[in-house]
């Protein structure tokens, strides 16, 4: 009977000695400013945000001038709107590489990891909303003997 008995207080144990949840904590520049890179196919963004109007600035353009269209800049503002702070944050951007879309989707993953730096009880929300995670899909490589990445060339019988 004894032998079961430290069985039961082992288990008490190591159940105690299981390690806390991760605390994360505010990351900010000297300039009081959250800094965040956001990724998606080619395009790499580098996004500073900062407390103030709302005023979104994407490789020194206004955001509605960069991306013109409705769709990308409702791709843009998403983070913000899902984390209820709209007018609250300026965000300035650099962009490089891939698309329009890529990029817009690049800008989207740094907003939202940014925010995460500067409040890190948003995290939650943005994480169920699925925009810390990279989207890790990019264009398939070519192969040889292909006409395309799986596309064949015609095939003729005769």
């Amino acid at each position: 009977m004894a032998d079961l008995s430290s069985l039961a207080e082992l288990g008490t144990v190591a159940a105690a000695a299981q390690p806390a949840a991760p605390v994360h904590v505010q990351k900010l520049d000297k300039s009081g400013r959250a800094y965040a890179t956001g990724k998606r196919k080619n395009a790499i963004a580098r996004v500073w945000i900062k407390p103030g109007t709302g005023k979104i600035i994407v490789n020194g353009k206004e955001f509605a001038t960069y991306f013109a269209r409705p769709v990308l800049q409702m791709i843009l503002n998403q983070p913000i709107v899902a984390a209820a702070r709209v007018g609250q944050y300026d965000v300035i951007a650099t962009v490089v590489g891939g698309g329009l879309s890529g990029q817009a989707g690049a800008v989207r993953h740094g907003v939202s990891k940014a925010l995460t730096y500067y409040e890190p009880t948003l995290r939650g929300v943005l994480k169920k909303g699925g925009f810390l995670t990279r989207d890790s899909r990019v264009v398939e490589r070519k192969k040889y003997g292909k006409a395309k990445a799986r596309r064949s060339f015609q095939f003729s019988k005769r």
